[in-house]
């Protein structure tokens, strides 16, 4: 048996530990039309893109894929919706649930 030890560089490791999925919107405080308008770029991309939001930013995400699938006449559908809850721990130690919500758009061809 033939063993190979492979040295990664810190490039290398940088390439596989960083950066997010570029086919997936984190939702947070900018203005809604910036993650419409960012949601829409990446649809030109992609075939379908994940849209990611947790507490007081959900609502803000299902306006976000509603715009999308009501004021644009793209073509777009709404495919998977999944929601879920996050266990986050508070500055003063105590641990606290937040919901989470991930919106798939999908780009009709």
């Amino acid at each position: 048996m033939s063993t190979e030890n492979k040295v990664v560089t810190s490039t290398e490791n940088k390439v596989a530990t960083s950066g997010q999925n570029r086919d997936t919107i984190y939702i947070g405080k900018k203005p809604l039309m910036a993650y419409v308008t960012s949601t829409l770029i990446q649809l030109a991309t992609f075939p379908q893109v994940t849209i990611k939001a947790r507490g007081m930013s959900i609502g803000r995400a299902v306006d976000v894929a509603q715009i999308i699938l009501r004021k644009t006449d793209a073509g777009h559908s709404i495919g998977s919706i999944k929601i879920d809850s996050e266990l986050l721990e508070s500055q003063d130690g105590r641990s606290r649930n937040v919901s989470t919500i991930e919106i798939t758009v999908k780009r009709n061809n």
